[in-house]
């Protein structure tokens, strides 16, 4: 039933529309542009005034890149991004250095680059930008759930698919538990060589006391890293801070590395929490509610310990399209009387289950997988950080076995 204060007026013109997507982040316009490779139109509502391509890095392993490949971007985005060829481990508490080789394709891209990329190939007018949702709710008689923006005015949607981030509103409507926090703090930035970074390909992992680095070059003369440390009880609600209590144990990390941070461009951003969603959510939550749907990180937001947040959404982007393609063969979604609305319903609600029974098992091992990582570094207990351990080479960790999977074609 409408919620109190968004009734619709019977005199305001309807606004409907077949499949509507909230948020232009990277699943979103990955969703949108899936659908439309599969001729299905659909609607984003992005409540900022522009397009979202702010923000730093994203580390695209092989199951992104077979991603990329379904929505017709992995050879434009290859060129702009090199490949990684071997992991650089240093632990210094140990004392020790390891070298070893990726075999599996990774590259590291600006995210400018790729919402970029993903924006340009939708139909113009698919973005509908400065359109902020305050509200959810049905209306059975129409079949559609509506959508109450904050200037007051009203969207039905025969089917809503939720890219709205960690905290999405899409999964509240859901009944989604709210995801959970590390206490970590994480700086991420990129630094430029003018006349050429001397990293090669390697992708750098630097294990200090209580600091962790990682350099991971874009190309020839960029680099992205991070710099993560645990954060105090009490937390951080100012960047600025937050930033400064992370550099404090920089001093005690190699010279190059120093000075690759203190270099560092303008483009650079502190997460003052990690946010993720426990795995027994990620198992037992309502990923589905009628013709909604969530995807992304409304999904499954995860810790970006192995880099699996942005390809799992890619992945998810094209599972999605690939469900409701099959159930709607003739792409049409909003009833335009030869099919019944009921019939129609109920098509899309056994396309969207189909989907989020596709994609539950591989996202609970990946959530799994960063859960158990995630109280490793937080465990003060030797034995529970050696049942992490036992947990984790069970899940083929060390060998990178996530970044295997391939989410078929689109």
């Amino acid at each position: 039933m409408p919620i109190e204060g968004w009734e619709k007026e019977e005199d305001m013109e309807e606004d409907i529309h077949g499949i509507v997507i909230i948020g232009s982040g990277i699943c979103g316009l990955a969703t949108a542009l899936a659908l439309h490779r599969k001729g299905l139109s659909s609607l984003v509502l992005e409540k900022s005034e522009t397009l979202r391509s702010d923000g730093v890095a994203i580390g695209v392993h092989a199951n992104g890149w077979r991603a990329l490949e379904q929505l017709g971007l992995a050879t434009e985005l290859r060129e702009t991004a090199d490949i990684i060829t071997e992991y650089h481990n240093v632990w210094k508490k140990q004392n020790k250095t390891t070298l070893k080789p990726t075999r599996k394709e990774l590259r590291c891209l600006k995210r400018k680059d790729l919402v970029e990329a993903l924006a340009k190939n939708l139909p113009v007018g698919t973005i509908r930008f400065g359109c902020h949702v305050a509200k959810i709710f049905e209306e059975p008689d129409s079949h559609c759930t509506v959508l109450g923006t904050v200037d007051g005015s009203t969207i039905m949607a025969k089917v809503l698919i939720g890219c709205d981030g960690a905290n999405s509103m899409v999964s509240q409507y859901l009944g989604l538990g709210s995801p959970s926090h590390l206490p970590r703090l994480v700086l991420l930035g990129f630094t430029s060589y003018l006349h050429g970074h001397p990293f090669g390909t390697r992708f750098l992992r630097f294990a200090g006391e209580d600091l962790a680095v990682g350099r991971i070059p874009v190309n020839a003369n960029l680099v992205h890293f991070f710099v993560t440390r645990t954060g105090p009880s009490t937390g951080f609600t100012d960047e600025n801070a937050a930033r400064e209590y992370v550099l404090e144990k920089l001093p005690e990390c190699p010279a190059e590395i120093v000075e690759m941070v203190r270099r560092r461009d303008a483009e650079t951003k502190t997460l003052t929490k990690v946010w993720y969603r426990p795995p027994w959510q990620v198992m037992l939550g309502r990923f589905q509610r009628g013709t909604v749907t969530v995807a992304g990180d409304a999904m499954h937001v995860m810790a970006p310990f192995f880099g699996q947040g942005g390809s799992a959404a890619l992945e998810d982007a094209v599972v999605l399209a690939r469900s409701l393609s099959r159930s709607v063969p003739d792409g049409v979604v909003v009833d335009d009387g030869s099919t019944s609305s009921h019939r129609l319903e109920e098509k899309i609600r056994v396309a969207l289950g189909k989907y989020v029974r596709e994609r539950r098992p591989r996202l609970f091992l990946l959530s799994l997988e960063h859960f158990v990582f995630g109280t490793m570094l937080t465990a003060k207990s030797v034995v529970k950080k050696l049942v992490c351990v036992a947990i984790l080479a069970l899940l083929g960790t060390e060998s990178r076995r996530h970044s295997d999977y391939d989410c078929g074609r689109l």
